[in-house]
């Protein structure tokens, strides 16, 4: 059990795409958060699948990930898809240098506190959260990796095949 462990944070802290199981029926804690354009609030995008990902511009696996990102907001919005980057940097200059290097094509918003980040549990970066048209929080996990970003794939689709 310990050799597991071990293991299982090597794979945290590497950045790696590690599941974490998510409470069936857990509602995800609601926000409201200032965004590049206009404040982002969880509840009015009840009746989509909402992608949320906690990042930060130091975080390495958080430059891999957002143009797979990317590639899902497109791939997928007209079916309702929205993703939702939540940036935790202390300073917005840090967050607009990074989004220069590596724009996303999907919402950001902004958490300089770490309110939501508390409320969401977040344990390392990136840190996603995949939330049903009902609110419900269905799948988490933390780093990235591309050769294992097709089960997140497959979740959303499922996700967006129900209404």
């Amino acid at each position: 059990m310990t050799c597991l462990i071990a293991h299982l944070r090597r794979y945290v802290l590497f950045g790696f795409l590690f599941a974490i199981p998510a409470a069936a029926d857990s509602l995800a804690p609601d926000f409201s958060l200032p965004g590049r354009d206009q404040t982002v609030s969880l509840g009015a995008l009840r009746g989509k699948v909402v992608y949320v990902d906690f990042w930060a511009s130091w975080c390495q696996p958080c430059r891999q990930s957002f143009p797979w990102m990317n590639r899902l907001q497109k791939r997928y919005q007209e079916q309702g898809l929205v993703i939702v980057g939540i940036n935790l940097d202390k300073s917005r200059e840090l967050s607009d240098d990074f989004l220069k290097k590596i724009p996303a094509e999907f919402t950001v918003a902004y958490d300089p506190e770490g309110k939501v980040a508390s409320a969401y549990r977040v344990k390392g970066m990136p840190s996603s959260y995949l939330i049903d048209r009902q609110g419900r929080t269905q799948k988490t996990h933390i780093g990235y990796r591309e050769e294992t970003s097709g089960d997140m794939e497959s979740a959303i689709q499922s996700l967006l095949e129900k209404q």
